[in-house]
């Protein structure tokens, strides 16, 4: 099993490397770093599907066939160019002005901070949502600097860790260096256990799904694995929308994606502040809605709200200053109205919004005369991973079945956790599975559970004979 920590803290190492040899601030010598995370994520990744594309790989005279970039787009992969390879950069000589190297415009270049700049530019060529997104700032940095950066994340563990590894090490770098960035907002990483629960009960499978507050990405790289492993390809299924106030995220969001072969429609700045806009004009269109929003924001201008509309019950409690005090039931309401007729609604919420008094209360009321309340889970501490506090998970279901129409399932699952470490907490396959059994039963999908059931059984067997 990976030890995330400590591949954190060889990360930290090559950061306070970047920090020293740079007169950047924390909010700008971030995202150089996550830049080379992503180069050498993106290797690996592209050497995985190298290896499944020349498995059946047709051959001339002898002579397997090479990849192109043809293929990579037919497994909806990011193809690499050799500049671009982590292996190339890699293995660079040390005097780069005498090499002779020349960039995609054909000019000569003189440094290595010039070399990585222009794998950079060839990778955006291959990607229309990449454009203008990666950094090509490197140039500040001395070749030694660089290349010692490059021989740090050259390691085979981030071969091995899955699901959203440069959302999860971008928080780690934010709440290093820049803690006022962490916690602006109540705004915080999604852990992966939360997020493929979310995923899981809402079963996506084709059509529109937006998350309103993607930060880096992790509900479209979670709902394209569950996709991709039912036998469909997630980008011709699914049509990903995003917003995201902070831009720094959505360029995360963005190379995210790129290195999971996922293409989306990704939205940031203050025309993506979900309070105000609805960035893609997505109110009542969406099959599935799925967001970690930010908690207990007050200060939220109440006009503004009402103008951009998708308040189906009303507004939240108003103060004098006509700010609501809580947008929690706001986010709440555009998530219930952005659906459409059938549409699944799955997102994390502070603790406290489930006994909110006051408009909040008749909010809640209002919701569950709906009918379309799924299901509800309470979560425990440490789940975050740079807060301690509780949430739950909230469900909606316009679409559930007539045994169940007015029914809602709620699950206290606070004591139910496997510790990571002493300020950690996540739920393992196993405990997502056994949760996720509970919504089968309540929705009548005995076959699911059954299913289940004989995969125990199968792993009992393996166990007893070994």
């Amino acid at each position: 099993m990976i030890n995330i920590r400590k591949l954190e803290a060889e990360l930290w190492e090559s950061a306070d490397l970047l920090r020293a040899g740079s007169k950047l601030t924390s909010n700008q010598y971030c995202m150089p770093v996550l830049g080379l995370i992503f180069l050498r994520y993106a290797y690996s990744r592209f050497k995985m599907v190298e290896a499944e594309i020349l498995k059946n790989r047709p051959s001339r005279r002898g002579r397997v066939m090479p990849v192109e970039a043809s293929d990579f787009a037919a497994k909806s992969a990011l193809f690499l160019p050799k500049e671009a390879q982590y292996d190339y950069l890699l293995n660079l000589p040390d005097d780069i002005a005498s090499a002779g190297f020349v960039n995609r415009d054909g000019q000569t270049m003189t440094s290595l901070g010039e070399v990585v700049n222009n794998a950079m530019a060839l990778i955006e060529e291959q990607s229309d949502q990449l454009i203008g997104v990666l950094p090509k700032s490197y140039t500040d940095f001395s070749d030694e600097l660089l290349s010692e950066l490059l021989r740090i994340f050259n390691n085979s563990a981030l071969d091995e860790v899955g699901g959203d590894i440069i959302g999860r090490i971008y928080e780690y770098f934010l709440n290093k260096f820049a803690k006022n960035i962490a916690s602006d907002d109540g705004v915080f990483f999604t852990p992966k256990s939360l997020v493929k629960m979310i995923v899981n009960i809402i079963e996506p499978k084709s059509g529109i799904l937006l998350d309103p507050a993607c930060g880096s990405g992790g509900m479209f790289i979670q709902s394209g694995d569950f996709v991709n492993q039912s036998g469909m390809n997630a980008n011709s299924a699914m049509t990903f929308y995003g917003q995201e106030k902070v831009e720094y995220n959505a360029q995360l969001c963005l190379m995210n994606m790129a290195v999971h072969g996922l293409t989306g429609v990704i939205k940031s700045g203050d025309e993506a502040n979900s309070f105000y806009h609805d960035a893609h004009n997505l109110d009542g269109c969406c099959d599935y809605v799925m967001a970690n929003p930010p908690f207990n924001v007050d200060k939220v201008k109440a006009e503004s709200c009402e103008s951009a509309k998708r308040l189906p019950f009303g507004m939240p409690s108003v103060n004098k200053n006509k700010e609501v005090g809580n947008g929690n039931y706001l986010w709440i309401s555009y998530f219930y109205s952005y659906l459409n007729e059938k549409g699944r609604a799955g997102f994390v919420m502070a603790s406290s919004a489930t006994d909110g008094q006051g408009k909040d209360k008749d909010i809640r009321r209002e919701l569950g005369e709906t009918g379309h309340v799924d299901v509800m889970i309470s979560v425990g501490n440490n789940f975050f991973y740079t807060k301690s506090l509780p949430c739950s998970l909230w469900f909606f279901d316009k679409n559930k079945n007539e045994a169940i129409k007015d029914k809602a399932l709620f699950i206290d699952a606070r004591n139910y956790y496997t510790v990571v470490d002493r300020t950690l907490n996540e739920w393992s396959e196993w405990q997502l599975k056994n949760l996720n059994a509970i919504v089968w039963l309540y929705r009548g999908e005995t076959e699911k559970y059954t299913a289940l059931l004989d995969e125990y059984c199968q792993k009992m067997i393996l166990i007893c004979r070994c």
